[in-house]
């Protein structure tokens, strides 16, 4: 039997959820930044994407009000946090490292009539605080849309949290 030290991995194995691997680019693509930075006592965390459990982008692609629903968008948000989750389990060896979600930066690839960018992000704020409580997972939070996204993706999430 294998027992699991962190609190939060547990909460996301109850939950029926997994931590993506690692992105998986298209061909040629080249990342030259760190996905999570670590600096101090905070850890700041690049722009992530919806991913599929072998790192691969997830879609459907496209705009939210267009080729998406707001309730698709919301899906896609909260597969971005399970994708940030995953990068900063990588880069730090436990979620529990986590003290404080401090800010989220969500973008919504929409439509210039799509006005629910809020809605949408909160498919990741909701798992945020659903995973670390109302303390720990409370953010400060912008939701802006935007004209596109790399790759047509529909929601890019970045973010900064202060570790121990």
């Amino acid at each position: 039997m294998t027992i699991n030290n962190s609190t939060i991995e547990a909460k996301l194995e109850e939950m029926g959820l997994s931590l993506p691997g690692p992105f998986q680019l298209p061909p040629g693509v080249v990342l030259p930044f760190s996905l999570v930075r670590v600096r101090g006592n905070r850890a700041f965390i690049s722009g992530h994407f919806p991913q599929k459990p072998d790192g691969s982008v997830a879609g459907p692609m496209g705009k939210v009000g267009a080729d998406l629903t707001e309730e698709q968008g919301y899906e896609a948000a909260r597969l971005v946090a399970l994708s940030i989750l995953g990068s900063l389990k990588r880069e730090l060896g436990s979620l529990d490292r986590v003290t404080a979600w401090l800010k989220l930066l969500g973008m919504v690839n929409s439509t210039p009539e799509f006005n629910h960018q809020p809605q949408v992000i909160n498919g990741a704020s909701d798992l945020i605080i659903e995973l670390y409580g109302p303390e720990r997972g409370a953010h400060a939070r912008s939701a802006v849309g935007m004209a596109s996204l790399p790759f047509d993706i529909p929601v890019e999430i970045e973010g900064e949290v202060e570790i121990d």
